[in-house]
């Protein structure tokens, strides 16, 4: 058997540098001696005896024996008998000679749940057609480029009438036109790696390399990415490299030990989420989630990576109590050294294969250079999703408007440290869950300022330097937290306002990927200048967006009060001519209507710390935006 798998491949997993451990591992279509049949692999080395279990022999292991080829626990066999398409698991015998069954860890495909088995390949090949795509994707500049994107959870967006999932192919018709219409340039899908429970979202894993079975087979999954592609939308997934789930059959005490898991249920129990926390500092262990990642990356033609909970792979006391004796590493610090240098080397290893990918780290923690080169001392991802910037701003926006200006550093504490990191502004799922109502909801005053607070809150989000994401269902305003088990509220489309915001949201959208000075320079400060930080008691900023091309520029004002400001004046850096386009507040998106639809002129005068000035109508609870004209522009033409 030993030569169906190559000494380099062995040394390499066992160094933790194989980052394709998924084409050693796992059950693969393979030929012995002109015979075609399934080669079964399978790390285990506190077992002694390793055999595979399926419907062929009563789930016994009988007659299918693996052979272990080396002292450090790989188990191999070959078999022609075994079909294609066929669930099996390996039966493992452990030193103390209990046995159990076990799903494969590198399995391409499971059972629909709530059967957990895994299957052996298909012999389908999926023939991809995103080559432009593909192409074009390898002379991005993601850092200068506008990222707008839409998160997914597949479960819920949409249900056929009798309450089940659409399939992935099903849900190609659906979504592409649906996000290609609003303008966003990536879905971002909640995790669609194989998980037993549906109310985990998919965030707690059996099958790292399984696409769920819940939506179809993994070539339909390729094939709903494939047709994104070719629409032109890239695609993003949550990855959980931090902790997995400890379902029997899955990866806890794998050969009847802690294998995948650390050892010490200190460092390796995440109580709270019931999970247990990858053995980060074990070299198998790190060419299998490197191979992971880089799997989804080859294998699905996947555009990037949100890399979930990074806190808590990199605090050693991440889940435990005050009252608890605080875990310490070798200098006496908080920090988790093996997560750390894991993090490094999957980072390094994924830029050196995809060196446009996204690699997004959801970090809740002040640990600085999270989005800087591991050369420069950094994490190595290449953006970070600003919490503090969303836990602010919901903040602010629950304030009722008249208390608004006793907060008004949660308004532009941000500009503080924005440059510090490559950031993506994030109104996710987590904020819509679990009590928290939903974005609409959080908003304060009547129906009207409620639309108007949201207007206003995505439009601003959209100004401020960042890349974007917003959760499905908050573009049309769905009135109550997300629910999991159910499908959005698509009937809100038949009511005025909600669809006038849908209408926004696609205008805004479109809007921001029009005008380079929105992204071009997202994480370069020349790319943006204070007007006026500090009108707290009208509970007014104005700021410009600046783009490589200075024609480019834009003037921006955000008030968060109902009222309505006449004759406003607003410094401006050069004297000129001054149109507004873009108003949160125009009646086609169900505000007021307190537009400025004559041009401004600019006059001398100091004002906001600039020698020129503009004198404009300031909409109610709304963001508008000012360009200037490039020349002025004669009363008598007008």
């Amino acid at each position: 058997m030993s030569n169906q798998v190559a000494d380099q491949d062995i040394f390499l997993f066992h160094q933790g540098t194989h980052y394709h451990s998924y084409q050693l591992l796992g059950c693969h279509i393979s030929e012995c001696k002109g015979e075609k049949g399934l080669r079964f692999a399978v790390w285990a080395p506190h077992a002694i005896k390793v055999e595979i279990a399926g419907d062929f022999n009563n789930w016994t292991g009988k007659d299918f024996p693996l052979e272990q080829i080396n002292q450090a626990g790989l188990w191999v066999g070959f078999f022609t008998e075994i079909a294609l398409n066929t669930a099996y698991k390996y039966r493992i015998t452990s030193n103390n000679g209990s046995a159990f069954l076990k799903a494969d860890p590198y399995a391409y495909q499971a059972e629909l749940r709530p059967h957990t088995a895994s299957m052996t390949p298909s012999p389908d090949i999926y023939m991809w057609e995103d080559g432009k795509w593909e192409a074009n994707k390898k002379k991005n500049h993601p850092y200068e480029e506008p990222i707008l994107i839409y998160e997914i959870h597949f479960g819920s967006w949409k249900t056929k009438e009798d309450g089940t999932y659409y399939t992935y192919r099903e849900l190609t018709k659906e979504i592409i036109p649906y996000v290609k219409e609003l303008g966003y340039t990536h879905i971002e899908l909640l995790p669609l790696a194989e998980h037993p429970f549906d109310l985990s979202w998919g965030y707690q894993i059996t099958g790292y390399y399984a696409a769920t079975s819940r939506y179809g087979n993994p070539n339909d999954f390729k094939y709903f990415v494939d047709q994104c592609h070719q629409n032109g939308i890239g695609v993003i997934m949550d990855w959980v490299p931090g902790h997995f789930c400890k379902d029997d059959h899955g990866l806890r005490l794998f050969d009847g030990e802690a294998l995948y898991e650390y050892k010490d249920p200190k460092k390796a129990e995440k109580r709270s989420w019931g999970t247990l926390t990858f053995d980060f500092g074990r070299p198998e262990v790190q060419s299998f989630l490197i191979s992971n990642a880089l799997f989804w990356l080859e294998e699905y033609h996947i555009d990037g990576l949100r890399i979930d909970a990074v806190a808590s792979m990199t605090s050693l006391n991440f889940d435990r109590g005050d009252n608890e004796e605080p875990l310490t590493n070798e200098f006496g610090g908080d920090e988790n050294l093996e997560a750390l240098a894991f993090i490094k080397k999957l980072n390094e290893v994924v830029f050196d294969y995809f060196p446009t990918a996204l690699m997004m780290a959801e970090d809740s923690s002040d640990l600085p250079g999270v989005s800087k080169p591991t050369y420069l001392g950094g994490l190595g991802f290449n953006f970070k999703w600003d919490m503090g910037w969303m836990n602010d701003m919901l903040t602010y926006m629950e304030y009722d408007p008249v208390y608004r200006k006793w907060h008004h550093n949660l308004l532009t504490f941000s500009f503080m440290y924005t440059y510090s990191e490559n950031f993506v502004l994030p109104l996710s799922h987590d904020e819509v869950v679990h009590g928290k109502k939903s974005l609409l909801n959080k908003m304060p005053g009547d129906r009207w300022q409620q639309f108007a607070n949201l207007r206003l809150l995505f439009g601003y989000m959209m100004v401020h330097p960042g890349k974007k994401l917003i959760f499905m269902g908050g573009e049309f305003g769905q009135y109550i937290e997300w629910k999991d088990q159910d499908e959005l509220d698509w009937l809100l489309f038949e009511y005025p306002l909600h669809r006038a915001l849908f209408n926004y949201v696609k205008d805004l959208n479109h809007f921001y990927r029009n005008h380079s000075s929105l992204y071009t320079l997202d994480h370069d400060p020349a790319g943006f200048q204070w007007i006026d930080a500090d009108n707290m008691e009208q509970s007014v900023i104005a700021f410009k967006r600046k783009s490589k091309d200075s024609s480019q520029d834009l003037l921006i004002l955000c008030n968060f009060t109902p009222n309505v400001y006449y004759d406003y004046k607003v410094g401006v850096t050069a004297p000129g001519t001054y149109q507004e386009i873009f108003n949160s507040d125009s009646g086609s998106y169900g505000g007021s209507d307190q537009r400025n639809t004559e041009f401004h002129y600019s006059v001398p005068g100091e004002w906001h710390g600039q020698k020129q000035y503009i004198q404009v109508k300031v909409p109610p609870l709304a963001i508008s935006v000012f360009k200037q004209l490039p020349q002025p522009i004669e009363e008598d033409n007008l």
